[in-house]
């Protein structure tokens, strides 16, 4: 079970992975492996019941396909693109995850923020942003 009404969905295991060193909330990641059709959508839309959703892919082909596939068919999800030139989110630096993450309202490990173009000030220096999922 996870405390937060979020759900990230990503391509692969690595990218959960390096997700997962980034956030400091509950939030539940779907894979979908690269590949998306009709009865993997069904799968998937079973899980979310009511949340808040959040696709954050490759930048390659398949990365736009899959996004191709939430714009028709869960219109209401939020996208979260990275920069073409890291290719993919599993290898994306942890530093540029962690405030691509952030300015997209999500917890992040605050150790792992740089001042810069995705640099909020704001919510790093509100003292409940980190509180209430400290470790």
């Amino acid at each position: 079970m996870y405390l937060s009404d979020k759900v990230l969905i990503v391509e692969g295991k690595t990218d959960k992975r390096r997700i997962e060193e980034v956030l400091v909330e509950p939030v539940q990641i779907i894979c979908t492996f690269g590949t998306m059709g009709v009865s993997k959508l069904d799968e998937i839309l079973e899980q979310l019941d009511g949340s808040e959703i959040y696709i954050l892919s490759d930048a390659d082909k398949e990365g736009r396909k899959i996004r191709k596939w939430f714009k028709r068919h869960l219109s209401e999800s939020t996208h979260i693109y990275i920069d073409p030139k890291f290719g993919e989110v599993g290898r994306c630096p942890r530093d540029y995850l962690a405030n691509l993450l952030m300015r997209h309202g999500f917890y992040v490990d605050t150790s792992l923020i740089m001042k810069g173009k995705f640099y909020d000030e704001r919510a790093v220096g509100d003292p409940g942003y980190i509180q209430s999922y400290s470790l």
